[in-house]
């Protein structure tokens, strides 16, 4: 499945137009004309995988809506299932750095940083021939030592606008409620496709997805919203 293409979306505004009075549709037309006109973007994000539990389900859903998402993967999770990195790439989403031991960067001390980023970096260049462009900061810590040790690999330190706190085991409904209340166009929109516990992650993107294309949104990873 994907995003209603526009052809649909005007064949169905055909179709309600058919059933109103003629006074109504010059302000239904005007209405609808705006929501197509629009270009709104958000960028899905998932950190601390890869994982086998949820990111190939999250992959195979994204990927029957052929959105392209933005991955931030964790340098020993990338060690034992590689394969979804691989798939992950395959598949024409972005990898992001973040870090190979989710550390507390607090308490790290700036070699200890260094060093985490560059095992994942060499992970992903070498068996991959990937190299990232992005870096996501561990519960989003950031300092002017962090943002700094960033810029020597070339990153960009990418954080987010609109936390789904699936990390911390709510529920389904919550997580999409969260969405849909906050969203806006040019949103980063922070998802995990691994937690420890269970996660519900994968469900509420079966709901978040369909209405986040009812309402006109784009998909696009973070460097294609950047550019936007």
């Amino acid at each position: 499945m994907r995003c209603p293409s526009l052809i649909f979306r005007l064949l169905s505004i055909a179709l309600v137009l058919s059933f109103l009075p003629a006074f109504a549709l010059p302000f239904v037309f005007a209405r609808e004309e705006e929501k197509i006109n629009e270009k709104k973007y958000v960028a899905l994000t998932f950190d601390d995988g890869p994982h086998p539990r949820q990111t190939e389900k999250i992959l195979d859903l994204l990927d029957s809506y052929n959105i392209k998402a933005t991955f931030f993967v964790i340098g020993l999770n990338l060690e034992q299932w590689g394969d979804i990195v691989a798939r992950e790439i395959r598949s024409g989403h972005e990898v992001g750095n973040h870090t190979f031991s989710h550390k507390h960067l607090i308490s790290e001390k700036p070699e200890e940083l260094r060093s985490d980023l560059q095992k994942t970096d060499s992970m992903l260049k070498n068996k991959y021939s990937y190299k990232t462009r992005l870096f996501r900061p561990p519960e989003g810590y950031i300092s002017d030592s962090v943002r700094s040790i960033s810029e020597e690999f070339g990153y960009t330190t990418v954080l987010w606008n609109v936390d789904t706190r699936d990390w911390a085991n709510t529920e389904t409904e919550k997580i999409v409620s969260t969405v849909i209340r906050h969203v806006k166009s040019g949103d980063i929109i922070l998802f995990h496709d691994y937690v420890v516990g269970e996660s519900h992650t994968y469900e509420a993107l079966l709901t978040l997805i369909p209405w986040l294309c009812n309402e006109g949104y784009s998909f696009a990873t973070v460097s294609e919203l950047y550019g936007l």
